[in-house]
């Protein structure tokens, strides 16, 4: 990576984080990154153990919809770009066929373009991928790739350094688990709600599972929000008749 695109971002991290009178870290990364790019928000997602896809970060509710919305999907730019190792750029056309369910949601929300960068640490290793958020089709130049990877760094180490409870986790994905079927995107306490409802409806996981999802996509709700009313006993889906998303 070129040395002078580093140097740069950081310096422009630094002075966002002194004029927020802040220490630097994912936020005043976050909002220089979104600044500097021109987007219209932002989102950050680690995967730990190649497999379960944890939101890190969102600079706004839009922001945390759209990276819940592709961790329910299992499905979308996010997951591509951690699998693939490089940037993805998407456009939400209405006759796009790929990830109907995500562009959905993104198009109920706005959001007409999306640009995924995989989150990069030590040689080479994918911990996650960051998502940026536009309302309009206007591309990136390819100039500001370089500017792009920059941020995913530094973004992937402050994101590791707020969520230290993954790190460990997160550097397992390594090389063969990334080049897989990719992360199902479910935190625990999604498998923990998934096993409460098997248990109760004497259903198997996987089938409550989905009916989590479908619960969740029906009703325009973030899956772990599913998941903990699951476990306060505020939600029973031995009754819920939704169906999982295409």
């Amino acid at each position: 990576m070129d040395g002078r695109h580093t140097s740069a971002v950081w310096k422009r991290v630094v002075e966002r984080a002194g004029a927020a009178g802040r220490p630097v870290g994912l936020a005043s990364a976050a909002t220089a990154c979104i600044d500097d790019v021109g987007a219209d928000g932002l989102g950050i997602s680690l995967i730990t153990s190649g497999r379960i896809r944890t939101v890190a970060y969102a600079a706004d509710e839009r922001s945390y919809r759209l990276e819940d919305a592709q961790l329910v999907a299992g499905e979308g730019p996010c997951t591509h770009a951690y699998q693939q190792r490089r940037i993805v750029e998407a456009d939400g056309q209405p006759t796009c066929g790929q990830w109907p369910v995500f562009w959905r949601t993104a198009g109920e929300l706005g959001i007409r373009r999306v640009v995924a960068v995989p989150l990069l640490v030590g040689n080479s290793v994918p911990v996650g991928a960051m998502d940026l958020y536009h309302t309009t089709l206007s591309p990136h130049r390819a100039a500001d790739h370089a500017q792009l990877a920059a941020y995913a760094r530094i973004l992937a180490l402050l994101a590791l350094d707020a969520h230290p409870e993954l790190i460990g986790q997160a550097l397992l994905g390594g090389d063969e688990e990334a080049t897989e079927a990719g992360p199902a995107g479910y935190p625990p306490i999604v498998h923990q709600a998934a096993g409460a409802a098997a248990e109760a409806a004497d259903l198997p996981v996987p089938e409550a599972l989905a009916r989590m999802r479908a619960h969740a996509f029906s009703h325009q709700q973030l899956l772990q929000d599913v998941a903990h009313a699951i476990l306060t006993g505020q939600l029973n889906l031995e009754n819920d008749r939704g169906h999982p998303p295409d």
